[in-house]
């Protein structure tokens, strides 16, 4: 049985950090490709020639975008398997594939596991108010008193608000069932009893914003999710409850935020801002009840090993004539995109 022929598109440097040689002969063994040939445009003769081949195109940050002027080079186009979260973003036009009837799968679920370890872990420290506390440790030096009321501190029955219930949500909810946590969920998706059995109950956004003490953002950036979380929606906030934002910088109105946190009233967690990273400016530098980290929560070092490897069970499955274990649909992702 002839092997498709397959073609890697994304940054060079990335390719080493997600196939380890396990990886790399299993897409050999599956596939007829090149792994020392890793295209980063689709202009050039070369490349052109390559994609004209490509049966599979197995993407990842930084590919180059198939655009318009491309589309007479992929007539051999069949799959996109993507190392991240929607293959979609390397195709301008994802329902033209989709029309050809071209599949695609995407690395999400892959990825999902760090962001929601990510998301749990400073939940809890939230909770215990462990980064800010240990700030004014190291500037006082002394231990605070042991007997002093501090309502509002700690994880037991606290109230977590998760707002959407994706890949990374459900992951989420899923490792806080250990905890003595009341969980609130919003998603316009699911009914109560969906909610119910993810171990959270649905409630109307504003709700969950004036509920929480920690409220988790895992939802997909979209013309209706960007902004959603303004400065009307902040104000509904308890005084010492973290915003948490592991999803998109634009799902909040940085401009609310800012002016929010800027008060001391609440705490944030960002992993992602919009723009990213802060202008250099920025306040959210500086203020001690907001953390920043560079986009962290995705797979990091080892952790890319495991969307390397998913990326190869999609290609095997392909080859093999099975349908892929995380689809994506090319027509769905297009009408979701940000315009």
């Amino acid at each position: 049985m002839t092997r498709p022929r397959a073609l890697l598109a994304m940054n060079p440097r990335l390719t080493g950090l997600l196939f380890d040689d396990d990886a790399l002969t299993r897409l050999r063994r599956a596939t007829d490709i090149d792994t020392g040939l890793v295209l980063t445009e689709l202009d050039s003769p070369r490349s052109r020639d390559a994609l004209a081949g490509a049966e599979i195109l197995v993407a990842g940050w930084d590919a180059p975008v198939v655009r318009g002027r491309h589309l007479p080079h992929t007539s051999r186009l069949r799959a996109v398997v993507y190392a991240g979260g929607v293959a979609a973003t390397c195709l301008e036009d994802p329902e033209a594939f989709a029309a050809r009837g071209v599949v695609a799968a995407n690395a999400r679920a892959a990825n999902s596991g760090p962001v929601a370890e990510y998301a749990l872990a400073m939940i809890l420290l939230a909770n215990k108010r462990a980064l800010p506390t240990a700030r004014a440790y190291r500037t006082s030096r002394t231990l605070p008193d042991p007997f002093a009321p501090r309502p509002g501190l700690g994880n037991f029955r606290q109230t977590v608000g998760v707002v959407g219930a994706s890949t990374v949500g459900r992951a989420l909810l899923s490792l806080l069932r250990p905890f003595d946590l009341d969980v609130l969920l919003h998603d316009p998706t699911l009914t109560p009893e969906q909610a119910e059995a993810l171990g959270a109950r649905l409630v109307p956004l504003d709700e969950l914003m004036a509920g929480s003490r920690v409220v988790t953002l895992h939802q997909p950036l979209t013309p209706t999710t960007r902004h959603q979380i303004d400065a009307g929606r902040l104000a509904l906030m308890q005084d010492g409850a973290t915003l948490l934002n592991t999803a998109r910088g634009a799902v909040v109105d940085q401009d609310a935020l800012l002016a929010e946190v800027s008060t001391g009233r609440i705490d944030a967690v960002l992993d992602v801002t919009d723009p990213e990273p802060p202008a250099a400016g920025s306040e959210l530098w500086t203020l001690d009840n907001v953390v920043l980290t560079p986009h962290l929560a995705g797979s990091q070092g080892g952790e890319l090993r495991r969307i390397g490897n998913a990326v190869a069970d999609e290609v095997e499955r392909f080859a093999a004539g099975r349908p892929f274990a995380h689809p994506e649909d090319l027509a769905a992702s297009a009408h979701a995109r940000v315009r």
